[in-house]
């Protein structure tokens, strides 16, 4: 089975053949979601809507150790992600679609391991160099070039805490550290996906260029989701070409 973390614009979704929907309960507690389980081109997926299907979970209280653990328990060997973010780099333009191969962490309050405690003799420091799957990025970048879209096929994303959007001056902070793109969902969630062995990788939707650009209006909730509904055509495109390639 084949699993996706839809986000920001995403919540809900109606790309399954027999649709079904299953309500599942982890030792973390309850996932984001109920969690719709159907076909694409004959493939087994699971689509989980990180932020809940009407987006009232705000990104600190997304759940990720139950959303992730909700997925595995389905025996989910692949997950895909979704994103919004906003871009830090002119090239970056909103429309965009970026492939992540790398992530900085700027959260401040969320849970971001599966072990609370470790048992005697079994330290568990999971490496997190590469933390999204060079063979599913490098199906979903293939799957993105069929569908023609403006693709880049790397880019640093940072995740901050929010709900607010950055101010000015840590836009400009974070350019300097790297970063390509921000958002609030990409951390810890990837980092779980790693503890648990699951393969995992994103693909972000540019709609916005942050606030660090003064001859663009700063990001909006307005503009997030106004640019996103223009993209949204092609993300699906790109999901079903990826699933129908796994």
């Amino acid at each position: 089975m084949i699993g996706i973390i839809g986000g920001t614009g995403f919540e809900k979704s109606n790309i399954f053949k027999n649709p079904q929907v299953k309500n599942i309960e982890t030792k973390y507690g309850k996932p984001s979601s109920p969690i719709t389980i159907g076909t694409i081109n004959d493939k087994s997926v699971a689509l989980l809507s990180r932020h809940g299907h009407e987006h009232t979970i705000t990104p600190s209280h997304v759940n990720n150790r139950a959303n992730i653990e909700a997925l595995k328990l389905l025996g989910c060997k692949n997950i895909i992600a979704t994103t919004a973010c906003g871009s830090l780099r002119e090239e970056m333009h909103p429309g965009n679609f970026v492939v992540l191969d790398q992530f900085i962490d700027f959260t401040k309050h969320r849970i971001n391991t599966f072990y609370d405690e470790f048992k005697p003799g079994e330290m568990q420091h999971c490496p997190m160099s590469d933390p999204f799957s060079e063979s599913l990025r490098n199906t979903i970048i293939k799957a993105a070039e069929l569908c023609n879209v403006n693709l880049h096929k790397s880019g640093t994303m940072i995740t901050i805490e929010g709900p607010r959007f950055s101010t000015r001056a840590e836009s400009f902070m974070f350019q300097k550290w790297g970063a390509d793109l921000i958002n609030m969902s990409t951390a810890p969630e990837t980092a779980l996906a790693n503890e648990a062995n699951i393969p995992y990788a994103a693909i972000a939707i540019v709609t916005d260029y942050d606030c660090w650009k003064i001859d663009e209006e700063p990001v909006s909730i307005e503009i997030v989701l106004d640019n996103f509904s223009k993209s949204v055509t092609k993300l699906t495109e790109i999901l079903i070409k990826t699933i129908s390639i796994l």
